[in-house]
């Protein structure tokens, strides 16, 4: 775990001449990736064992959680077909409504259903591979500031992150925004290596495209690299002060061209922007996923936001407030060594205090505490619709905050302080790990051996350092360090192996935030749900299913283990809906992107989706669909209820259209499911 960190640069608080900035870029760019003298023999293998870790905890059994988010893995087959639904991220190929985020992570994935073909392995791939390479560009970050001990803990503690070990075998939009932020970071150190602009202008690109993965969350990360550019950066202050404008004219370019597009085009030439009440990206990101998410009255949104509500929604990632983040099922999640980063943060930045203005050692440590406050109080706070799932985004600013932290207190293990600090901090971070473990069912065994590790590290921190020269110095020194990682990593070690293992539809509801289903292998117990969590008809998920079950009709549920759930669709429903496809613009539609998503990653055909994600957009209205129907533009229309539909919330045009159907057509049973031929009856 230790290694001497680099030398500081000097201070320079006027004007770096351009030779002098180049010569110490290059000698910084040699360290990093040629492996100069600093570089110990065991680093690359270790580093390539860290990479080969992380590979195989997200990819381990990866297909076992199905298609993963069906909503997205049916908007990556949709992208995959047709260029236009690709380009504006369209839930279906035919283009009826977009998916409720921007469309960058779907880009990614979409060309991987294009080029290997759709199944499961290459829709949840590539977040996969996001994630290790997440570890790979946190390491390069922590390198050449912290030293290599630094750096591997950093990217340990992320990569065994239960939450990233959830998420990176999810295709939500999640990992590829923690890759896009990661590495602006990674950019911005580089601008403040060598004050120049090219680099922070990449940074505000890696945002601008941060935002069109999942937009203001994007964001959170501004206020860490604008402030530590101006104070930091070793330029003079005016020219600090033209660069941060040049980035955030580079997040407006890189963010706005497509926004431009959406906002420009007519409304009859495009899909309808999901998740908004007036067709409006604008709309969208102001609204449902912007100040509503903070504030709450998501309109359209999951009812009874986080912390239920009077219509009886799922209590999703506990009670808004200051204990958020350490409650469960968040704490399970991220928050075995947040106690930590925030300790060793603080210590980081007092140990740092006297080095100069350019200091990158301690800009590292400013952009990471930053990142960690304002992202952790915005999670902790917003009232809104919260899920669990989110908190992936604290895993790389807490694997900064101890690595780099250790690594500080490591130099100065000499001094009986600083090691009663580094023995203190872990003693406080297996305990905290046993509450943890606790609470998640895990053997006792298992809970007291960390205990007894944490101990037998934190003494041989205390006793071990010695003159230097006497024999068994440095093994004593690697055995305290190593027993230190592993003493602080194995609680979430072992919950993200059991995540791993988790039934598919268990990892849902973990993932989503329902209290009460924190547990999984490690204890009895972990897939109940909570007693009070209801949605409108007492319908825990589509159809009435529950976790790990198969709703009626095949219209919804967990069955197949994707993210929400969608269930398995027989051959015989398939085969029928399917049938002369070519002669139809949609084969089907249905109440709800959720469950319009199962028949279309059936079929490979075009399924509308009505009202957008849980039924409540505005699109198509009653009207519009008669007027579908007349043409002979749909086939079938499939029964059954959309997920978290709440009629007291966003546009009833849905049910009007349920409702005209059952009317107006006869119903068919078909491998389970009630469904509506179109082309028969009705009066359009």
């Amino acid at each position: 775990m230790s290694a001497q960190a680099p030398t500081a640069h000097p201070p320079t608080d006027g004007a770096t001449p351009r030779r002098r900035s180049s010569v110490r870029a290059r000698a910084v760019a040699y360290r990093l990736v040629r492996g100069g003298v600093e570089h110990p023999r065991w680093e690359r293998p270790a580093l390539l064992m860290l990479l080969l870790v992380a590979g195989l905890l997200y990819t381990w059994n990866l297909t076992a959680v199905g298609w993963g988010n069906p909503y997205y893995a049916a908007a990556a087959q949709a992208g995959a077909t047709d260029w236009s639904a690709f380009f504006f991220g369209s839930s279906d190929a035919a283009n009826s409504i977009t998916i409720d985020k921007p469309p960058a992570s779907i880009w990614v994935t979409a060309l991987s259903v294009r080029l290997f073909g759709l199944s499961e392995l290459s829709v949840l791939l590539p977040q996969a591979l996001m994630g290790v390479a997440t570890v790979g560009v946190v390491y390069a970050i922590v390198r050449p500031r912290f030293g290599v001990g630094a750096a591997f803990t950093a990217g340990a503690a992320i990569a065994l992150t239960p939450v990233a070990t959830l998420m990176f075998r999810f295709n939500n939009t999640d990992a590829l925004l923690v890759l896009l932020v990661s590495l602006a970071v990674f950019f911005t150190l580089r601008g403040l290596d060598d004050g120049r602009i090219r680099w922070v202008l990449v940074a505000g690109a890696m945002i601008g495209a941060a935002f069109l993965t999942k937009q203001l969350q994007a964001l959170l990360v501004l206020p860490a690299l604008a402030s530590v550019y101006l104070w930091a950066a070793p330029r003079p202050f005016l020219t600090r002060l033209g660069h941060a404008f040049a980035a955030l004219g580079a997040v407006v370019v890189t963010a706005g061209w497509w926004v431009a597009i959406v906002e420009l085009v007519p409304e009859e030439w495009r899909p309808y922007v999901g998740g908004s009440e007036t067709d409006s990206f604008l709309d969208l990101t102001l609204g449902y996923n912007g100040l509503s998410r903070l504030g709450g009255g998501d309109v359209g949104a999951i009812p009874g936001g986080s912390d239920g509500g009077p219509d009886g929604g799922l209590a999703l990632g506990g009670v808004p407030g200051i204990g958020r983040l350490l409650s469960d099922p968040n704490a399970g999640l991220i928050a075995w060594l947040l106690p930590a980063a925030l300790v060793l943060g603080v210590v980081g930045l007092v140990l740092t205090r006297r080095e100069p203005r350019t200091s990158a050692r301690r800009a590292l440590l400013v952009i990471a505490a930053v990142w960690l406050l304002v992202s952790g109080l915005a999670f902790s706070f917003m009232s809104g619709v919260f899920h669990s799932y989110y908190l992936v985004a604290l895993a790389p600013p807490i694997g900064i905050l101890v690595g780099a932290g250790a690594a500080e207190l490591w130099r100065r293990r000499r001094r009986v302080l600083a090691r009663a600090t580094f023995a203190a901090v872990l003693v406080g971070t297996v305990l905290w790990s046993s509450v943890l473990l606790l609470r998640i069912d895990a053997p006792p065994d298992l809970r007291f051996a960390v205990v007894v590790m944490g101990v037998v590290a934190a003494v041989l921190l205390l006793v071990s350092p010695g003159r230097r020269g006497r024999p068994g110095r440095r093994v004593r020194e690697a055995i305290a360090a190593m027993t230190a990682l592993a003493a602080a990593l194995t609680g979430p070690v072992a919950y993200s192996l059991d995540i791993v293992a988790m039934p598919a539809a268990q990892s849902v509801m973990l993932g989503i935030g329902v209290a009460g289903v924190p547990g999984g292998g490690l204890g009895p117990g972990g897939s109940q749900l909570p007693g009070d969590a209801q949605l409108p008809g007492d319908a825990l998920l589509p159809g009435g299913a529950v976790p790990g079950g198969q709703p009626p009709g095949g219209s919804g549920g967990a069955g197949a283990g994707g993210m929400l759930g969608t269930s398995e669709v027989s051959d015989e429903l398939a085969s029928v809906l399917a049938d002369d496809a070519g002669s139809y613009t949609w084969i089907a539609s249905t109440v709800g992107a959720n469950t319009a998503a199962g028949y279309q990653l059936a079929t490979e055909q075009p399924v509308m989706p009505l009202g957008g994600f849980n039924g409540s957009d505005p699109s198509p209205t009653l009207e519009e669909f008669q007027q579908l129907v007349a043409d002979g533009e749909v086939h079938w229309f499939i029964g059954g209820e959309s997920f978290f539909l709440a009629p007291s919330r966003g546009s009833t045009e849905s049910s009007e259209i349920t409702a005209w159907v059952e009317s107006e057509f006869e119903p068919e049973e078909v491998g389970g499911a009630t469904i509506y031929d179109l082309t028969k009856g009705g009066d359009g």
